[in-house]
């Protein structure tokens, strides 16, 4: 029997089992690891254990994933336990019951769903739409699953690079950075969270990875020291006020750094904020706030705080039990320092997350986690929710801040930021958000759509004759409202479609005419409808007049009679017309999601792409746009629309042209221009569009718009350009 480990893959497997049982310690018991290692070993022997769909080995995947449950995040015997035999019920080798027997019903339980999602993966790297519901079923059934599977995809992340097929490992990528990261973030497990974003961008765009990493590797000396420039006199009172703590420097994840370069707009040189200083403390739970407080007065003291910058999760933690004390205050030389101030137990919750909560249960309220349960099992209700609105009202909120407000009678709710005073009526009651007319906020009116502050007072105003409006769900921004809106304008169309109808029909019947449903059906299409509800709905708005539309019919009723008399072909002998196939003769240079051609698709603008660039296609309201790799805005679609993301890849030979913009930046001198302008008209197959230089310091910065057939034309041009004399950078837009 070969092993289906090589030597360096056991010793790798042997270090992981070992570490794996001192993390599970005295949580295992007596028998556990003499059955696991039994179970596994006649797996070995019966071949049970092999590669995955991603290419890597089953065992090696199955007891790293375990390791990061037990260590990282914290999880005990029974998720443990799962991960280690699910692939065994997966494979057939086993049954869940003989499991149930030997390890409990909980481990059986867990196990239980992992095979279901696996099921609901089958050979994609990927979960597809359809299966997203079964999905966070799962998910809300055990919370423990989504740290499971969690964990499980930081492992893939971390071994990408052995995975051989690009195409799964861009989208492992992709759904981390949708899916993964933002449930990390929601779960409080900020590290993994973090790891996760940085890896998903290093593969999703490596040249900007590089790029940052390099960045911080130059300054890192440099940075070093203005840390310890900040934290020495700090460290000297806060050692003289008798505290018991630890400080330290922690430089901002890769990822976070791309963000605020996208958003600001700026030079990786003019972020100030690279890195953030953590003081953590050793205290018992009932002196914590107290020493908190007394640490952020001696920071406050000693330099310049930003009263705008200041947040306050002691008094009321985050909704996933994060707790801490931030605020950003001036260093020296003028510089913004973040600085963070908590408790040990607190910076376990904010390492480890939920898993943390478990350990210290019982010594602070709810996490608000069963909450946010609770808010997808209400999502999941809705059977009628289609699978792109499902995965967008699932995810909506996971990342955003939160705000906090207070009912009249000061009972706290914690909402999304950007909440409204609709959203939060129906974070009280569904019933009084359908019925919500206004509000009050600190004792002055406001309407329904207007925006909450952390430490409002709202009173929520009703009417009994208000009803839930379309336009409400252009400005709610929680999952439960949404929801709740969608369902009560589905009742009112189907009672409002219920009664049109019932109108049309009495209608019909007091001028004696008979009603012909297809000559009907033939009327409303004529008339622009595209569903015969639009049609109803509109009679109940009293958009349509009935009177009117009987007329239609019987206009139409005889010239259909008309037509009928003059047409004496039989039914027999009529073909009907083909039409012609505009796209069938179409060359198509791009193939979409799983080798698609001839689909409609438009190169975006925001980034240009050109034949050989990475891309992707995103699936849009007006159709796919095809966007590079490395778009300007791709990370935002990645994040918050994943599930649009469709893969995609250029094939054939290019045989369009396409507009590329350089910016070049070089010494102010005229031949400079001319010299680059010569190059591009001697090269074949391109033509200059435009060319806009400005002056300025002795420098001149050009923005040159070529028109050229793919990227190897493109990257030779700029090859050629930065030899010209005095240039000095040659960049795409």
């Amino acid at each position: 029997m070969k092993h289906p480990l090589n030597q360096d893959e056991q010793k790798d497997f042997i270090n992981t089992y070992k570490n794996l049982l001192r993390c599970i310690g005295d949580y295992a018991l007596p028998d556990d690891k003499k059955k696991v290692r039994q179970y596994m070993t006649d797996a070995i022997e019966r071949n049970g254990y092999g590669k995955d769909v991603y290419g890597q080995s089953i065992l090696l995947r199955n007891i790293h994933t375990a390791l990061i449950v037990a260590d990282e995040i914290g999880l005990k015997r029974s998720s443990v336990l799962a991960v280690l035999l699910s692939q065994l019920v997966i494979g057939k080798h086993c049954e869940v019951s003989q499991i149930a027997k030997d390890f409990g019903a909980e481990t059986a339980d867990i196990i239980r769903r992992l095979v279901k999602i696996d099921e609901l993966y089958g050979k994609n790297a990927v979960i597809e739409n359809d299966n997203f519901r079964s999905l966070l079923v799962s998910f809300a059934e055990d919370v423990r699953v989504i740290l499971i599977l969690i964990a499980d995809r930081l492992y893939l992340m971390r071994t990408a690079k052995c995975i051989l097929n690009e195409s799964f490992r861009l989208q492992i990528a992709v759904e981390a950075s949708y899916l993964y990261a933002p449930l990390s973030h929601k779960l409080g497990l900020y590290k993994i969270k973090s790891e996760l974003e940085d890896l998903s961008f290093k593969i999703r765009d490596r040249e900007q990875y590089d790029f940052i990493k390099n960045k911080l590797n130059e300054t890192k000396r440099s940075r070093d020291k203005y840390i310890a420039e900040f934290i020495a006199p700090l460290e000297e009172r806060l050692n003289k006020s008798g505290l018991n703590f630890d400080i330290k420097g922690r430089t901002k994840s890769i990822h976070s750094i791309n963000n605020k370069l996208l958003k600001q707009k700026i030079e990786f040189e003019k972020i100030y904020d690279l890195f953030a200083i953590r003081i953590v403390l050793d205290t018992s739970f009932e002196k914590e706030k107290a020493e908190c407080w007394q640490v952020y007065s001696v920071v406050t003291d000693m330099y310049q705080p930003n009263p705008k910058r200041m947040k306050d999760w002691l008094s009321v933690p985050k909704s996933n039990g994060y707790e801490s004390l931030h605020t950003t205050v001036m260093g020296p030389g003028g510089k913004w320092v973040e600085v963070q101030i908590r408790t040990k137990r607190m910076d376990e919750i904010a390492e480890k997350g939920l898993a943390a909560h478990w350990k210290y249960k019982g010594l602070k309220g709810e996490s608000g986690l069963d909450n946010w349960l609770n808010s997808v099992r209400e999502v999941l209700e809705n059977q009628d929710t289609s699978s792109t609105d499902l995965i967008k009202d699932f995810k909506m909120n996971l990342y955003d801040d939160e705000i906090y407000a207070f009912t009249p009678k000061g009972d706290l709710f914690k909402l999304p930021h950007n909440a409204t005073v609709l959203d939060f009526a129906f974070a009280i009651h569904t019933t009084i958000g359908s019925k919500c007319v206004s509000g009050k906020i600190n004792g002055k009116n406001v309407s329904i759509k207007h925006p909450l502050q952390s430490g409002d007072q709202v009173e929520i105003l009703t009417s009994p004759n208000q009803t839930p409006k379309r336009d409400w769900l252009n400005f709610v921004v929680t999952g439960k409202a949404r929801m709740r809106i969608k369902q009560s304008l589905k009742e009112q169309s189907v009672k409002q479609v219920e009664y049109a109808k019932e109108l049309l029909k009495r209608r019909f019947k007091n001028k004696k005419i008979e009603e012909d449903e297809a000559r009907l059906m033939r009327l409303i299409k004529k008339r622009g409808y595209k569903t015969i509800t639009d049609f109803y709905a509109d009679i109940a708005d009293e958009k349509l007049d009935v009177n009117s539309i009987i007329e239609q019919y019987l206009e139409q009723e005889k010239k259909e009679q008309e037509l009928s008399e003059h047409n004496d072909r039989s039914v027999e002998n009529y073909h009907a017309p083909i039409q012609s196939d505009d796209t069938a003769d179409k060359d198509d240079v791009l193939v979409i999601d799983k080798d698609l051609t001839g689909i409609d698709y438009k190169l975006a603008k925001c980034c240009n792409p050109i034949y050989g660039d990475d891309v992707f296609g995103f699936v849009s309201s007006k159709g796919i746009k095809i966007h590079r790799m490395n778009c300007p805005n791709a990370p935002l679609m990645f994040e918050k629309y994943g599930y649009r993301i469709v893969k995609s890849r250029w094939t054939g030979k290019s045989g369009a042209n396409y507009a590329v913009t350089l910016k070049v930046i070089g010494h102010d001198d005229i031949g400079i221009v001319t010299n680059i302008t010569s190059i591009i008209s001697k090269e074949n197959g391109m033509s200059l569009r435009s060319i806009n230089v400005d002056s300025q310091d002795g420098l001149f910065q050009g923005n040159i718009t070529v028109i050229l057939g793919d990227t190897s034309v493109m990257e030779s041009l700029i090859k050629k350009i930065r030899a010209v004399k005095g240039v000095k950078q040659v960049s795409r837009y």
